[in-house]
């Protein structure tokens, strides 16, 4: 049997696991639920045992064994401590792997986007995290974890901020901002002292859309809304610090592709955030960078990373527009 390639996109809701051969032509794929540590009820134990379980059946379906791939990559939520990397790693090679790359699901990001292989993701999705690989092999996680390392840029964070403005206008001598009487009409409060009582119960019971109240951020940012551009504004130089960060704890020679994922950067309608990010970046890194949208499915980058392992050599721009093109047709078919 010819030997093939696995690459695995496991999120904290759904997982992509896709099976190509080593000319880069698809076999078959699965989409399943969440393979992470982070969002299974027995921890480390159920990835091990929902990775193996899904695997087996992508395998088994196309008359395949473990043995029978060569090589294969995990990009995973959740991969945010050498700790977690290292377990992780232990279960990929229990399962029985043995030629394979284990790391946060924002390296997919690299490997499907950037021209060379290497550079830094920044993601900005509900949360933030930064990765990077650098041309001698070396990664570096900037973020992921919250407050503690300054993750002030994501969904969840935009939406407080959005809260905080309007609370600042209405109770602490804050300047005046459209986006208080959006917010009152998209909440269908009337008076400002329901504000936050009404807020409250609309947070605890999960009523609060975030994908609509940033969009009116970004809205009222366009109209010249001094706070939502702040706000917009902050969160561009909190994503640069970590880009920034990021590239100087790497070894680059040439310019740095940094590529821009997640829901927050693909729907920035208003320029104030991706302005205040690339000047940080630029005032605060010594090598050219070279900014990506990243439009290809992230599990496109685990298929090539499996694909980089298995030649030992960053797959050709043929061979990466090839995979891609099957990649999207597989996800059609999981819509």
């Amino acid at each position: 049997m010819p030997q093939v390639v696995l690459g695995v996109d496991g999120g904290n809701t759904k997982t992509d696991y896709l099976l190509f051969d080593l000319a880069g032509n698809f076999i078959d794929g699965i989409r399943l639920g969440t393979c992470s540590h982070e969002g299974l009820p027995d921890g480390f134990d159920g990835a091990y045992r929902v990775m193996k379980e899904n695997i087996n059946q992508l395998l088994k379906r196309n008359n395949l064994k473990i043995s029978d791939v060569h090589s294969a990559a995990f990009g995973l939520a959740g991969v945010d401590m050498p700790s977690q990397k290292k377990r992780l790693e232990g279960i990929i090679a229990k399962i029985g792997f043995k030629h394979f790359v284990v790391n946060n699901d924002g390296f997919l990001g690299i490997k499907a986007t950037s021209p060379t292989g290497v550079g830094v993701c920044s993601i900005n999705g509900t949360g933030t995290v930064t990765v990077g690989l650098d041309e001698t092999g070396k990664m570096q996680q900037v973020g992921g974890v919250g407050y503690l390392s300054g993750d002030e840029a994501g969904g969840a964070y935009l939406t407080r901020r959005v809260f905080q403005g309007v609370y600042d206008e209405l109770f602490r001598v804050g300047s005046p901002t459209s986006l208080t009487k959006a917010v009152f009409s998209l909440l269908s409060i009337t008076d400002k002292d329901d504000y936050l009582p009404i807020l409250i119960e609309k947070i605890n019971s999960r009523q609060i859309d975030r994908t609509e109240i940033i969009k009116l951020l970004f809205a009222h940012g366009n109209s010249g809304d001094v706070v939502a551009q702040e706000i917009l504004r902050q969160a561009g130089i909190s994503m640069g610090r970590s880009v920034a960060g990021c590239i100087g704890n790497l070894h680059f020679e040439k310019a740095v592709p940094v590529v821009l994922a997640g829901s927050v950067w693909a729907n920035a309608t208003c320029p104030v955030m991706y302005e205040a990010f690339s000047e940080f970046v630029e005032a605060n890194t010594n090598v050219p960078v070279q900014y990506h949208i990243l439009t290809a499915p992230p599990v496109c980058g685990a298929i090539l990373w499996a694909l980089e392992i298995a030649h030992q050599k960053v797959p050709s721009p043929e061979l990466k527009t090839k995979v891609l093109a099957q990649v999207e047709n597989y996800q059609k078919s999981c819509r």
